[in-house]
């Protein structure tokens, strides 16, 4: 265990030290609990073409969920702001598109052993440009405990995702991701994880590392 968190560690070290493509997200999830049924959503993903430095997307999130149970069932109202800078094609030249998005979400957690499994069902309305699209994106997740029996203070734990995103026009297949990753759960409010992520399109394949940090207030 201590030799894969070594691994893990050193990875994005190994990374900086050569000229790569391989892409990475710096990820930041906060969740803030107003009261009984309300809480606060909100995020920010600076994703590179490269380890650092050369910027493929800037996604700001937020929105106000509500519980339909206290922990299990929760559904949420959001807005997003992402702002891309695609290279233009065989150049070195890049544009900048700004999008503006309204989504809908329904998330189910549930027990399964020791494992903890997500179930998000998502909406998006997006306006790119001078644009409208629409998008449902299925997301399914589940996180295992190494350490100790559950998800508690000082837990190594195991954890995994896939995603795919479906169009409500043409192209039907929008794209796919999945990821695995260690991850470190240091109290009730506070995680991080890094890991492996591969997002496929009809036409690419390209990988990622994500480094992730959860606040849970």
């Amino acid at each position: 265990m201590k030799k894969l968190l070594l691994l893990f560690a050193l990875l994005p070290f190994s990374l900086l030290a050569q000229e790569s493509d391989f892409g990475n997200w710096w990820i930041y999830f906060g969740d803030k609990k107003i009261n009984e049924r309300l809480n606060w959503h909100h995020e920010a993903q600076y994703r590179n073409y490269n380890f650092i430095g050369d910027t493929e997307q800037l996604l700001l999130r937020t929105g106000i969920g509500y519980n339909l149970s206290p922990q299990n069932n929760n559904l949420l109202l959001g807005y997003g702001f992402i702002q891309s800078e695609p290279y233009l094609e065989n150049t070195n030249f890049k544009m900048r598109i700004d999008e503006h998005r309204i989504y809908q979400q329904f998330i189910r957690k549930q027990r399964l052993a020791q494992m903890v499994l997500q179930h998000r069902f998502r909406l998006e309305q997006r306006f790119v440009e001078q644009d409208f699209k629409m998008r449902f994106r299925y997301f399914l997740s589940l996180n295992m405990p190494l350490n100790n029996k559950e998800l508690i203070d000082q837990t190594i734990y195991f954890s995994a995702y896939n995603e795919v995103f479906l169009n409500a026009a043409e192209n039907l297949f929008d794209r796919n991701r999945i990821y695995a990753g260690i991850g470190y759960k240091f109290t009730k409010y506070v995680r991080s994880e890094i890991g492996l992520m591969n997002q496929s399109t009809s036409t690419l394949s390209r990988n990622q590392l994500n480094l992730i940090t959860f606040i849970q207030l």
